[in-house]
């Protein structure tokens, strides 16, 4: 059973990822490269996993692992011609998954001189997952052994590196019942496996022999079950489930889309609104009637209701995440620590007596404020209410624990510019206005106030006429500025969007990308400045061009305890 992965656990994955990442760009040359979710992507496509080796968990392989499978993915890069794989590829399932597997022991043997590091590497990642195969009990039955013992003697005829010493016995049968019918084929890896093309045609041949012989296994198991249904080889399937041959096979998350601005590059004064005399910031409670309001919370309670969220567990998970050990007195009678100069005496008239010293007393401290900022743009409107229960939920929970909360959101006053887009009209329509509509921004909730008391203020989020467009940027400043203004040590501000930002009189007027290379310019800034920890939580979409930690949520999906603490720990493990 999986378990929700720490914080620390977070923090190491993420560095893993990283250094991974950085590997295969230094050895591929090719920039665009990169990890998310455990993934390699160029861009935002994920990149097949060709071979059972080269599939890994970010959070369970050791990182000697993980480098190993990143150096091979790389091999592939390197020495493969995807065009002329695709070409000579067979069509049969089987027959193809072997022959991806025999296409990656070879690229894995093309080793630059001077490099044993990478060789180590490689080697390393095929044992760890042959000893994994072996661990699982694939190979006790007669198609996983079979597989198992092509794996280890193509890998040590192509590589010249031997099969896996702990295994050599249990194979050796198989091996020698094998060898005399591909003999042929392997004595041609090994000959050809600097030319692709001619390796693909050995490749091919002992890809049709090997999944022949699989075949006539299996009709003879079928023989002795006497016709009885039997289920699927599990080596076979697990086989066919650690890898996959498409770029289309692995969806993720779609990802923003976003470019450079020429106008804001090139603006002397950086950027700018034309006007900010519309602007506002306002408490949507108060302009709906307060029964409709009460039907916005009941509504709400409903649905939170139906999941069945344990709140004081979300609280603790909550805690653990962000609270920091903080210094509380002392702790006296122990029996080690510092000597307890007040039981110096007792130390003489009692030299059996151990409990003399004294330790300083640590307790978990939450001294931090979370902002959660939410797009109410258009798009947003049809996914509020999970968002709505979201935050609910997890401002409840951070009262619990200590942790002041705000739930902040922003929209604008009017579609495509409104009264400042009229402005800019009657004033002869100057170049590059900048941002050119009416800002607003909402508050839900302030950090001084309690869950209770803002609990039907909350609900206003689900007042449908206040969504419209959304200026990203200068709504992340106004929310970080709040922030950074509490006392409190630590501040997270957690920005919630389905979408780019997006004011169409503002990309009219000026690029199509003015408003996001804001928002970069304003989230790189307060990293640098580390006065706020800005994340963002993408639904439906990857927020990485704008944000750097960022993770993206299927809206489709039943919020249920187990995504609640992993928001959880993924709010507090990103410092």
């Amino acid at each position: 059973m999986s378990t929700t992965p720490t914080p620390e656990a977070v923090r190491t994955a993420l560095r893993r990822e990283s250094l991974c990442a950085a590997a295969v760009r230094a050895l591929t040359g090719d920039a665009a490269l990169h990890y998310r979710g455990g993934r390699l992507c160029r861009e935002s496509r994920p990149l097949p996993i060709y071979a059972p080796h080269l599939r890994t968990n970010i959070y369970e392989d050791e990182f000697a692992s993980l480098r190993g499978a990143a150096d091979a993915a790389a091999q592939r890069l390197l020495h493969s011609d995807a065009a002329l794989h695709r070409l000579l590829a067979p069509d049969a399932p089987i027959e193809r998954l072997l022959f991806e597997l025999f296409e990656q022991v070879r690229c894995d043997a093309q080793l630059p001189p001077g490099m044993p590091g990478l060789a180590h590497n490689l080697r390393h990642r095929f044992e760890t997952w042959s000893r994994a195969y072996c661990r699982a009990g694939l190979t006790e039955g007669d198609l996983g052994i079979l597989l198992y013992t092509v794996a280890q003697i193509v890998w040590s005829r192509v590589s010249g590196w031997p099969v896996l010493d702990e295994t050599g016995d249990l194979i050796e049968a198989t091996r020698a019942g094998i060898v005399p019918e591909i003999g042929v084929q392997l004595a041609g890896l090994r000959a050809t496996r600097a030319d692709q093309r001619a390796y693909a045609k050995h490749a091919r041949e002992l890809a049709q022999r090997v999944a022949t012989m699989l075949d006539d296994a299996r009709a003879a198991r079928s023989a002795d079950d006497d016709g009885q249904a039997r289920a699927p080889d599990d080596a076979l399937t697990s086989f066919s489930l650690w890898v996959d041959f498409d770029e289309t096979s692995v969806e993720l998350p779609a990802l923003a889309l976003t470019g450079a601005s020429r106008v804001l590059a090139e603006a002397a004064n950086g950027y700018r609104a034309y006007t900010t005399q519309y602007d506002c910031e306002i408490r949507p409670a108060e302009r709906v009637r307060e029964a409709l309001l009460r039907e916005y919370r009941e509504r709400l309670d409903k649905r939170i209701a139906a999941c069945g969220i344990n709140v004081a567990r979300l609280a603790r998970a909550l805690q653990m995440a962000i609270a920091v050990p903080q210094r509380d007195g002392w702790l006296f009678g122990e029996e080690d620590g510092r000597i307890d100069g007040r039981r110096l005496a007792q130390v003489v008239s009692s030299p059996a007596e151990r409990r003399v010293f004294r330790r300083e007393r640590f307790e978990p401290g939450s001294d931090c404020v979370v902002g959660f900022l939410i797009d109410c743009s258009g798009s947003m409107k049809a996914h509020i209410e999970p968002a709505a229960m979201m935050v609910d939920l997890l401002a409840r929970a951070c009262e619990h624990a200590g942790i002041a909360t705000e739930v902040l959101g922003f929209t604008t006053l009017a579609w495509n510019g409104g009264r400042a887009r009229a402005d800019w009209l009657g004033g002869g329509r100057p170049p590059h206005p900048g941002r050119l509509n009416e800002t607003c921004h909402m508050v839900f909730k302030s950090a001084d106030e309690s869950w209770r008391r803002a609990r039907p203020a909350i609900a206003a989020l689900l007042k449908p006429d206040l969504f419209r467009e959304g200026v990203d940027g200068e709504a992340v400043e106004w929310a970080c500025a709040r922030l950074a203004s509490r006392a409190e040590a630590r501040r997270i501000l957690v920005a919630i969007s389905d979408g780019s930002p997006m004011d169409t009189a503002t990309a009219q007027a000026n690029d199509a990308f003015y408003l996001d290379n804001h928002l970069k310019e304003v989230v790189a800034r307060h990293e640098a400045m580390r006065d706020v920890d800005v994340i963002g939580l993408g639904v439906g979409l990857d927020l990485s061009p704008y944000y750097r930690h960022c993770v993206a949520l299927d809206s489709g999906e039943p919020l249920d305890m187990a995504r609640l603490i992993g928001l959880a720990q993924w709010i507090g493990a990103l410092r």
